[in-house]
């Protein structure tokens, strides 16, 4: 089975997220995130306490917009309209393992999203391909071709990606992430989180936002609360697939009262 179908020719599919992320030293093989050094300082470091400004900006800026832009409007809201059901393709279980506490770390921090792994590919409306690092450019040419996997190594040279693809109404109908699963524990982790929640809508990558994992500059390997804000005010049903920027900050304080109050309880945040 491959987790990849080339682009449709009416090019509905949309944006590609990709993240470029530094190798960092090996670590114990099934290491979850909260178990690597490298997590644990930077969760000691974490900032925590956020404007309505600040939460607001990086959703605007991360929700809208897109880092590498193939086809398709990137001015409204894109997200799922039901549940996430994720299918991992490898012959590695400790990856597939880490993988399964990262998507389930993320069902637990989002409220209004419904994601859980799953068994079987044909109902999957998310699929991850972890593949060697040496065959990255060979999965994203299958993917997407030779001349635009060429366009996209000179450019970005990622070491993991995502994209997805939406119908008329900005609902996103099927996401894909490759994942190299050959860099290091630190490094897959900060890939799995960064590409799952990118194939969940907020797509756009951002260097104006230092606490975000959606800018090619910071690297979390786990999910921040800075983050948790972006994906709860997304996934809340008054968000809509398909607004607009004006339409959304019609919403957005009631939106953002709201999911203070769930990204506090779920972190056991002080005022």
């Amino acid at each position: 089975m491959s987790a990849f179908v080339p682009p449709s020719p009416a090019l509905r599919i949309t944006l590609l997220a990709l993240a470029v992320l530094t190798c960092l030293p090996e670590a114990a093989p099934i290491a979850a995130a909260g178990e690597l050094p490298a997590v644990a300082s930077r969760q000691r470091a974490e900032k925590k306490s956020f404007t309505d400004n600040e939460i607001v900006e990086g959703f605007l800026k991360t929700a809208f917009g897109a880092e590498y832009h193939l086809a398709g409007r990137v001015d409204r809201i894109r997200k799922f309209d039901g549940p996430v059901r994720v299918y991992a393709e490898s012959d590695r279980a400790d990856r597939k393992t880490q993988l399964a506490r990262v998507v389930a770390d993320i069902a637990h921090r989002v409220q209004h999203l419904d994601i859980a792994m799953i068994d079987t590919n044909e109902a999957a409306n998310v699929r991850v391909k972890l593949v060697r690092d040496r065959d990255l450019f060979r999965t994203i040419s299958s993917f997407y071709g030779a001349e635009k996997a060429r366009e996209i190594r000179s450019s970005l040279d990622p070491q993991c990606l995502s994209g997805f693809r939406k119908n008329d109404n900005f609902e996103i109908e099927h996401s894909d992430v490759i994942l190299t699963v050959d860099n290091g524990d630190f490094t897959f982790l900060d890939c799995a989180y960064e590409e799952l929640l990118q194939s969940l809508g907020p797509i756009n990558d951002t260097a104006s936002v230092p606490w975000t994992m959606f800018n090619d500059n910071v690297s979390m390997g786990y999910f921040d609360v800075y983050d948790q804000y972006i994906l709860n005010l997304l996934y809340d049903p008054r968000i809509k697939a398909g607004m607009t920027v004006a339409e959304v900050k019609a919403v957005l304080p009631a939106v953002l009262k709201d999911g203070r109050a769930w990204v506090k309880r779920v972190n056991d945040l002080n005022d």
